[in-house]
């Protein structure tokens, strides 16, 4: 594992909010301390954006909803996730997008081991220097 990134880059790749609720200095930290394990197997991730949302109308209890989205080379991952607290909605979030940045890079390594054959659905033309060989 990388050593863990200095406070300036931190600050420069994570992006935390509080949609519908004041973030707190403890809820920011433990946001960027998460969010930290994503970047530690990852370098190609550009930006992380996580939103904690306060959500009074879902249930009769309170309910918090993350959402978090990366950007990386290639399509950016999205995923959302929600629970009754903040830092188990936090918790959830961080564990999906882990599950969805392994998958991918699975899913990336599996391709460029076992690359497959191209079907043209069509024969390819004989080249002259082809016919003059065979002659």
């Amino acid at each position: 594992m990388k050593p863990s990134a200095d406070p300036a880059t931190l600050a420069s790749k994570i992006i935390v909010r509080g949609l519908h609720l004041d973030l707190t200095e403890a809820l920011h930290n433990a946001a960027l301390s998460k969010a930290e394990r994503l970047l530690r197997h990852e370098e190609r991730i550009i930006r992380i954006r996580i939103d904690l949302d306060h959500d009074k109308t879902r249930s009769a209890g309170t309910h918090f909803i993350a959402r978090g989205s990366m950007e990386i080379s290639g399509p950016d991952i999205f995923a959302s996730a929600e629970s009754d607290d903040a830092y188990k909605s936090l918790d959830l979030l961080v564990e999906k997008l882990d599950r969805m940045l392994r998958k991918r890079a699975a899913d990336s390594k599996g391709k460029r081991n076992h690359p497959h054959d191209v079907d043209l659905g069509a024969p390819l033309p004989k080249t002259s220097a082809a016919e003059s060989d065979a002659g």
